[in-house]
């Protein structure tokens, strides 16, 4: 007899299983390493001008291969989408009080990379389909001081990034990609992350494809390149010998991937089309095992764009299902369905934006802007973290149709036995 009773009240849960977590290293990847770790050459960099400022024969051998892959001419390897994020606002030349246009739900990093140069970051609320920037919303916040867009294709669903660009162009701003969740993502069949002035990529480890740590700068721009190229490797002990005149921002880091990192790069660059394909595959399953659950609304595919599924964000209508995401979550996670409410909290409310202090004593940039972060600055963004989204984590867990199926099971108990959980929870309010 087939067991309705919720596990979260006793029953026998729908899905047994245990995932595990992803493993996209394989013996290639380790020959790859050994070869480097034999060669003795473990980085190929000079902090000078000379032969070796651009990086070992690894590292521009992983460049090459980036380029050939994403159809984009220059390809500037780096030690993560953090260090290409901070070199991209340098080489765009954000300078401090320019205004950087950004979304509010991502990673931090996105909104401190302005930060770094002075740069004042301006939140533009999310488009609640793809969870992206919301071009209405951006073309009305460029200023005369916007120096830039910086756009990230969230979850692996790609903004509107040619009309983006459009806009972009239009009004004389760079727009910057931040593709870290989007590798093989398109739209109207051009990678997302080659839209832009400049896209940034991800090589962290739980990615679609990684190398531990690192990432990648991809701009068909050829003064671009150069200029992250210098950014990444002592600008200002280089500038002179690479003809650069130019010298806004030309203060370098050490960001530079190793010889070992762009080893491993290399052999998962060539395994990239099954790594996204899976994460595709189990999006799509969900997306046809979830279909027509009332107040559950899976990822919506934007026409003309192949997301690639990062996170499998569902959309939760409390009012609709009749329980709240909390209790609903638990109920799924007894079930062994494990979830994640929200995403990360809007940006701005994070302490540095509340109490403007960032770089220095005084709190600056903030000392060069009027603008003021506050709750209710994203409403969108502040609905879908607080009350709307229901996340799975599709990338970082080996999952196979086996583990799909009771997954599935598990979801669609949980949703047709709701109402188990809606007397709970009368019960105690």
């Amino acid at each position: 007899m087939k067991n309705d009773k919720l596990a979260i009240y006793g029953g026998e849960p729908a899905y047994g299983g245990t995932l595990h977590a992803y493993n996209s290293i394989g013996a290639e990847e380790i020959d790859a390493v050994a070869r480097v770790m034999r060669s003795g050459c473990l980085s190929g960099y000079y902090g000078s001008w000379s032969n070796e400022f651009f990086g070992g024969p690894v590292v521009q051998a992983f460049e090459a291969a980036w380029v050939r892959r994403f159809n984009c001419r220059h390809a500037v390897a780096v030690n993560s989408n953090t260090s290409g994020l901070i070199a991209a606002m340098g080489a765009v030349g954000v300078s401090p009080g320019d205004e950087v246009i950004v979304p509010p739900m991502t990673m931090a990093a996105t909104a401190m990379a302005p930060l770094i140069y002075g740069g004042i970051p301006v939140f533009v609320d999310m488009d609640p389909v793809t969870y992206c920037l919301a071009p209405d919303l951006v073309r009305k916040s460029i200023t005369p001081k916007t120096r830039a867009i910086l756009v990230v294709n969230l979850f692996g669903h790609i903004a509107h990034l040619e009309e983006l660009r459009a806009i972009a162009d239009e009004h004389g701003v760079f727009l910057i990609e931040d593709n870290a969740q989007a590798p093989l993502g398109t739209e109207n069949g051009r990678y997302a992350g080659t839209i832009g002035h400049i896209g940034v990529f991800s090589l962290n480890y739980h990615k679609h494809i990684h190398t531990g740590e690192g990432g990648v700068c991809t701009t068909d721009n050829d003064d671009l390149a150069l200029r992250m190229q210098l950014l990444r490797n002592h600008a200002e002990s280089c500038v002179e010998g690479a003809g650069m005149a130019n010298l806004v921002n030309m203060v370098g880091f050490n960001m530079r991937m190793t010889e070992l990192c762009a080893a491993v790069g290399l052999e998962q660059l060539k395994k990239i089309d099954y790594h996204v394909g899976m994460r595709e595959h189990i999006a799509q399953r969900l997306n046809e095992g979830l279909a027509g659950l009332v107040g559950i609304t899976p990822p919506v595919q934007r026409d003309s764009t192949r997301p690639v599924y990062y996170m499998y964000q569902i959309r939760f209508d409390r009012d609709a299902v009749g329980v709240s995401r909390e209790i609903f979550a638990k109920a799924l996670a007894a079930e062994g369905f494990p979830t994640f409410l929200g995403y990360l909290k809007p940006l701005y409310m994070l302490p540095v934006f509340q109490k403007r202090v960032a770089i220095g004593r005084e709190g600056w940039p903030f000392t060069l802007t009027e603008r003021v972060y506050r709750k209710g600055l994203c409403p969108v963004a502040e609905r879908l973290h607080e009350k709307e989204l229901v996340g799975f984590d599709n990338c970082c867990l080996k999952i196979t149709d086996f583990d799909l199926d009771g997954l599935i099971a598990a979801f669609r108990k949980v949703h047709a036995g709701r109402g188990q959980l809606k007397q709970v929870e009368e019960g105690h309010t």
